[in-house]
């Protein structure tokens, strides 16, 4: 039985985003495992389960009845309520200035380079699930990055959704500082499909620190923090392209082992070439 790791953000994820690429993964018979940056339960965006939310860019509803009725049941489920730690797995990156400096960093390769042999082996496949929580808690965080290189050395591919894509750019070597998306073709977010306003996120942690629960605390950030297709054209070089596919209905593209998809309504895809790529041996698609 193949096993998946699903990667959630702990400051709201798109409903879709996760319900997608998990039918999937679940109708193909795979297990599922869920891990989130603190081990605290994810929480889904509220205007993911709502029916009558009008997207700004797009000017119409991106949820159907019955996808918002598989999130708020899902949510209810308690699937997510025990998610696996990042924190408590992997470990953090010394401090330069830290006296102890290179037996510090001695130590944290040799804990990393263990996981990566043989805890990561387990698993089939990455999924980094979309939203824009993902910006918050994902995008800079070098325990994400660190598992991310992992699966691409064990030569498993890595599916990342809407701003997930964003971890795949800064996931890079912490000597060379290359992006390992340098060269390769990806999809994303694009700027044409960016909020002008009400980029928001909510989740466990409220405003002050404080764990809550579902529905308390809601930020409004306006714009997103940075226009995700820059940094992905940036982070590709002149070797790579980003393709956005904007006016197309669905945006996915595989360039093993990465497997990357624009947003919402690419979410079902991106779950289907997830199964072809791992059944099938898929290496190359859309572009």
């Amino acid at each position: 039985m193949k096993q998946v790791l699903f990667l959630v953000s702990e400051w709201g994820y798109w409903g879709e985003e996760l319900i997608g690429p998990l039918e999937a993964c679940e109708k193909a018979g795979y297990k599922i495992e869920f891990v989130t940056p603190t081990g605290d339960k994810p929480t889904a965006l509220t205007v993911s389960m709502d029916p009558s939310y009008v997207d700004p860019p797009l000017g119409r509803a991106v949820t159907t009845p019955e996808m918002a009725e598989k999130v708020r049941t899902f949510d209810r489920s308690g699937r997510m309520d025990s998610p696996r730690s990042l924190k408590a797995w992997v470990p953090q990156r010394p401090y330069p200035s830290s006296p102890k400096y290179l037996r510090e960093m001695e130590a944290y390769y040799k804990k990393v380079d263990a996981i990566v042999a043989d805890e990561l082996p387990k698993y089939d496949a990455l999924v980094i699930v979309g939203g824009s929580g993902a910006m918050v808690d994902l995008a800079n965080n070098e325990r994400v990055h660190e598992l991310i290189k992992g699966f691409v050395k064990l030569d498993k591919p890595v599916a990342a959704e809407c701003y997930g894509v964003a971890c795949l750019a800064f996931a890079r070597d912490f000597r060379e500082k290359v992006s390992l998306i340098k060269g390769r073709h990806v999809t994303g977010h694009p700027i044409d499909y960016d909020y002008l306003d009400g980029t928001g996120f909510e989740g466990p942690h409220a405003m002050d620190g404080s764990k809550k629960g579902f529905g308390d605390g809601w930020i409004n950030f306006g714009t997103p923090f940075y226009p995700l297709e820059y940094i992905l054209r940036d982070a590709v070089g002149t070797e790579g392209q980003f393709i956005g596919n904007v006016g197309h209905e669905t945006s996915v593209l595989v360039d093993f082992p990465f497997i990357t998809s624009r947003s919402t309504a690419s979410s079902r895809e991106c779950g289907r070439l997830l199964v072809e790529v791992l059944e099938n041996g898929v290496r190359r698609h859309g572009w």
